[in-house]
């Protein structure tokens, strides 16, 4: 393969990153072809000992999404940390989605139920006084405070779990990472580093 056709692919693997990281490390491969060529070695020899440009742009896509998520733990830094690690290996789409298919809905059922939980405890605080319940407005007000608050409160434990089953896919997706890196790194010792 030529310096061309590498530096081509791992670009193309990395689209959606933001440029300057997409920069930073095009910029570090052109380094390993040049010290390659300063050293006698052929271009194709270079990319031998580099590797799949695929397979690295979908590691070092899913270090800056592992990294974002740590940054900024938002809903989308998550989405985008889950997708970095589904990308790393197919096999453990296989395996990972159909858990991780569950985990969400389960998650996003529990969701809709304290939004509603919520919302019920809204219509009795605001209608209860006017309905004529038992135990008078008084009742009727503190029950729709207490559904408030309680949907309230689970909805924090809710994003609590959340946050800890992403924490927890981090750090699969390290693991798996790390396991994978010393399977490369015989391919890139032999050559450029």
């Amino acid at each position: 393969m030529t310096r061309q056709a590498f530096m081509a692919r791992l670009r193309e693997g990395l689209y959606g990153l933001p440029p300057t990281m997409q920069a930073d490390i095009v910029a570090d491969y052109e380094i390993h072809f040049n010290e390659g060529a300063a050293a006698g070695r052929s271009e194709a020899e270079v990319a031998a000992a580099l590797g799949d440009p695929g397979r690295l742009a979908r590691e070092l896509r899913a270090e800056a999404g592992l990294k974002r998520w740590e940054v900024e733990r938002s809903a989308s830094a998550g989405a985008s940390a889950v997708f970095a690690v589904l990308g790393l290996g197919a096999i453990d789409i296989l395996i990972l989605l159909p858990i991780l298919m569950g985990v969400a809905s389960a998650v996003f059922g529990v969701g809709v139920a304290v939004l509603a939980l919520f919302f019920a405890g809204g219509v009795v605080f605001a209608a209860g006084p006017f309905s004529g319940l038992p135990g008078g407005p008084a009742a009727a007000i503190l029950a729709g405070i207490g559904l408030m608050t309680g949907a309230a409160s689970l909805g924090a434990v809710l994003s609590i779990v959340t946050i800890g089953l992403v924490n927890a896919l981090v750090w699969y997706g390290r693991l798996h990472y790390r396991l994978l890196k010393p399977a490369l790194e015989p391919q890139m010792s032999g050559g450029v580093q």
